[in-house]
């Protein structure tokens, strides 16, 4: 949490200083009616940080959709909680809840979808029928839904450290995990995080474009399904291509077109197929 005022605002009109806390909490509608007046005074003259509370909304009422079915439901009795200090980075963990209740209504789902139809990977010949999203396909799109927006802090460990990430997603996962190089297409790494997946560890590097398209790689390997062709579908206005190679799941997700993704997707499947 960052308690320092934010500048250039007109304290005599908005009382208090306002700071990125008071931002977030009034987000998440936490503030007395008096405050939170006074923090709509302030954002009526910051079109800036205006613009970033409405991206901030945007993403708890995609959230909400998504889970509203069973953001109600008791959480397990054996997950360990643990009451922080700050009051907003509650977010990043919830994300990651959120992620994981999403995994495990989709497990035995995934073995179907995979198991039906399955043939090996060809770049010539893609399979191109849409489908609907589900196992881990799904949960990749779920994540990109949730992280990609943030301005602030997209993912866990910045491209500056690149081969530290690498290091740490691949002791994780038990087995080598690298991000493709996509910058022939358009698109710079911009970092990487862990997520839980259904049975284990799970990978995600995000890409940005000079355009400001993200798009995110999510990398399993619970994978119990054999090999299979890519497969492409839609979750609202996330576009996701995914594909099974040697028990590892991939799936790359955008708001690009099916094109678009399609060709990164054959990039990716070039770069990381087994030798």
């Amino acid at each position: 949490m960052d308690d320092t005022p934010l500048a250039a605002a007109d304290e005599s009109a908005v009382g208090a200083p306002v700071t990125e806390a008071d931002l977030h909490a009034y987000v998440d509608r936490h503030l007395s009616p008096t405050r939170r007046a006074e923090v709509e005074m302030f954002l009526s003259i910051r079109p800036v940080d205006l613009e970033r509370v409405r991206d901030w909304q945007k993403q708890n009422d995609l959230l909400r959709g998504l889970f509203g079915p069973v953001v109600d439901e008791p959480l397990p009795l054996r997950l360990p909680l643990r009451r922080e200090a700050s009051a907003w980075p509650w977010r990043s963990l919830a994300a990651g809840a959120l992620v994981a209740v999403a995994s495990a209504g989709l497990a035995w789902s995934v073995r179907g979808s995979l198991d039906a139809g399955a043939t090996r990977v060809a770049l010539a010949k893609p399979i191109t029928g849409d489908g609907e999203l589900a196992g881990f396909a799904h949960r990749a799109a779920v994540a990109h839904a949730v992280y990609s927006p943030d301005l602030r802090r997209p993912v866990e460990v910045g491209v500056e450290q690149e081969q530290a990430l690498v290091t740490w997603l691949t002791r994780r996962m038990g087995a080598a995990v690298h991000p493709p190089a996509l910058s022939s297409l358009g698109y710079e790494l911009i970092g990487g995080r862990l997520l839980p997946g259904d049975k284990g560890p799970v990978a995600q590097f995000m890409y940005g474009s000079a355009s400001g398209q993200r798009l995110t790689l999510y990398v399993t390997r619970e994978i119990a399904g054999r090999d299979t062709a890519f497969r492409f579908a839609k979750d609202g206005p996330v576009n996701v291509f995914y594909w099974v190679e040697d028990r590892f799941g991939y799936a790359i997700s955008a708001g690009a077109d099916r094109d678009e993704l399609l060709k990164v997707s054959q990039e990716v499947y070039r770069q990381l197929k087994p030798a």
